[in-house]
């Protein structure tokens, strides 16, 4: 996920940039770059990789990149390939106004049009650089005016900071959305993504909170709304120590990665769908490839087989295909009938797991296609494939899979849809409102995420003692059971089982009593009667009934000791917001049972081995 650090004030600064974008690396990017201001104008650095590339830059620079206002980032790709031209900073056709931002401008498109025919000249394919023509546009001496002006202008899910060679002793941010914030110096200011950037220079912050534009200069700084009208903001003091700069404030990097959510799906779903299509890039299979296609298989191992799971779902019902599901441990040694009509989709966080690569090179060799899903650029996986299509999560620390299980999720959907479309299965108004629905997530998990936090903590303590629980679900609801389950197994050690809700009474019926917690995933779906009658039997039985649905649905309140709701959305991407309950459940059972949840026991977070 991409950082961004700025710095105005009397340092020279281009070395605390690089050093605030040093501690922002666990976000995980592909490029990077810097811009300062420079004799009255602006002078720019940028690289391919990691940091070492850009200190390599920058001493070929000869020391002519030199200021004491300056901005830097590390990109990770969505608009546009991993080049030089791609990495921020962008600027404007004067190159007088430069630009970085995380996240996504939804309608660059049609602002990239307007601009061009305005006459301005663009030098990347990314989205962002639309947004340092388009403050450059506005500007009229005033760069915060500016860039409130342009905030007006986009639609998105996004923060940026810009800095202007006219007004050198500011920069100014907005906020979308994306995180944002304030380092309060003597005589000096910072702004970056995330605090770490520059804990190590000031621990006094103000958070730029949505819908906020801020204008950071040496004396101070001054927030305004998008309307212009001024807000104040009090300076807070953090007392974090570097353990949990890293953390950016969060307890755990899994409690850190399951907020993270909302950017991981933006940024995979991100310029991959626009308006009512998906567009996967060059994925290194056509789409006359992908139509002639007969069947799909996927293959992967423990989370990401239960993001592909989904993906069978999604696929049968949008694309009309014959779809099939193997662990690929069990895949790989069963001498499977494939041919060059057949996709087999391997899905890999790291790109490295053994038996998923062993899978995929089985289905080569028997002339299948072969599509690679994975987190990590220049992973093995992206050279055992024919194509790939790479999840945008970032860098995941904790053992326990969160943000990138959503965002595989996310690519399953964004895959399905592609399938569909190419071979023409979905209603045009069906797959527009889909798309519309995908794009509209982040938003949702942030809103899930601030309102199920409590309720969740209280179901926590009260059942952090639990001996066993069982986990139910029908159709699409069960990937998520088995994941909430698999959460609450790798990180509190309780025996937990999953199972469809229709299997119950063949066999695990017997196991309950009334010191069982049953959780159930009960969202909105075709499904639902079906769901409720699961759970008056399980009710019948004396358990007791942990629920998640959907907001809104207050049925199942009649059936449910307890009942979490998440936000409503088409009931085939309810499983994006349905795991994230279950995701903090064991969380803070864990946390209650005093154990290490970033590094369980007898686990890895990449496994490499048979």
């Amino acid at each position: 996920m991409c950082g961004i650090i700025g710095y105005v004030g009397p340092r020279e600064c281009r070395d605390l940039l690089l050093e605030g974008l040093q501690r922002l690396e666990y976000r995980g990017y592909d490029s990077a770059g810097l811009s300062l201001v420079t004799n009255g104008s602006i002078d720019s650095v940028h690289a391919v990789g990691n940091l070492q590339h850009l200190r390599d830059a920058v001493v070929s620079k000869n020391g002519h990149l030199r200021g004491s206002t300056g901005i830097g980032h590390t990109r990770w790709a969505t608009h546009g390939r991993v080049t030089e031209a791609n990495a921020h900073p962008h600027w404007d056709t004067s190159e007088r106004v430069h630009i970085v931002l995380n996240g996504i401008v939804e309608n660059w498109t049609e602002l990239r049009d307007r601009l061009l025919a305005d006459g301005a000249r663009f030098t990347s394919e990314t989205d962002a650089e639309v947004v340092a023509h388009l403050v450059a546009q506005h500007f009229e001496g005033d760069l915060v005016e500016a860039v409130r002006r342009a905030y007006n202008d986009l639609r998105g899910h996004y923060a940026f900071v810009a800095m202007s060679a006219d007004e050198p002793d500011v920069l100014v941010g907005a906020r979308k959305e994306c995180p944002l914030v304030v380092g309060v110096g003597e005589g000096e200011g910072f702004i970056a993504s995330a605090i770490p950037a520059f804990l190590a220079e000031t621990r006094r912050v103000q958070l730029v909170e949505n819908g906020e534009i801020v204008a950071v200069t040496p004396e101070g700084t001054r927030f305004i709304d998008a309307g212009g009208d001024t807000i104040e903001r009090d300076v807070d003091e953090v007392d974090w120590d570097d353990d949990a700069a890293e953390k950016n404030g969060f307890e755990t990097f899994m409690l850190k990665e399951i907020h993270e959510q909302a950017d991981a799906v933006a940024e995979t779903v991100a310029d991959r769908v626009g308006g009512d299509e998906v567009d996967l890039g060059d994925i290194g299979i056509s789409d006359d490839e992908l139509r002639n296609l007969r069947r799909v298989v996927f293959v992967a191992c423990g989370t990401s087989y239960h993001a592909g799971l989904i993906g069978r779902y999604a696929t049968e019902a949008w694309a009309r295909m014959h779809v099939e599901i193997d662990i690929a441990s069990e895949f790989r040694y069963r001498n499977p009938v494939l041919d060059e009509h057949d996709l087999v989709v391997g899905i890999s966080q790291s790109g490295e797991t053994a038996d998923t690569l062993a899978a995929m090179r089985l289905a080569r060799e028997k002339g299948a296609k072969v599509l690679g899903v994975t987190n990590v650029m220049g992973s093995q996986a992206t050279r055992d494939s024919d194509g790939v299509i790479f999840t945008r999560a970032g860098l995941e620390i904790g053992v326990a899979a969160t943000k990138t299980f959503v965002a595989q999720v996310a690519v399953m959907y964004l895959l399905a849809l592609k399938l569909a479309q190419v071979r023409g299965t979905l209603e045009p108004e069906v797959q527009a409102r889909l798309c519309h629905e995908l794009r509209e997530l982040p938003h949702a998990i942030n809103t899930l995420l601030e309102d199920v936090d409590e309720p969740v903590r209280r179901i926590a303590e009260h059942w952090k003692g639990g001996e066993f629980f069982l986990y139910l679900g029908r159709h699409i609801g069960l990937p998520v059971c088995l994941e909430g389950a698999l959460k609450l197994k790798e990180i509190s050690y309780i025996p937990t089982d999953a199972y469809a809700a229709g299997e119950m009474k063949h066999g695990p019926i017997a196991l309950l009593d009334e010191a069982t917690p049953v959780v159930c995933v009960a969202t909105d779906s075709p499904v639902l009667d079906k769901v409720m009658s699961n759970i008056a039997e399980v009710r019948a039985r004396g358990a007791h009934v942990v629920a998640v649905a959907t907001a809104g649905n207050d049925r199942i309140a009649d059936h449910a000791e307890e009942v979490i709701h998440v936000p409503a959305t088409d009931w085939f991407l309810q499983p994006i917001l349905a795991v994230i309950p279950l995701q903090l459940l064991a969380y803070y059972i864990a946390q209650a049972r005093g154990l290490n949840v970033d590094q369980p026991r007898n686990l890895a977070k990449t496994v490499t081995v048979e």
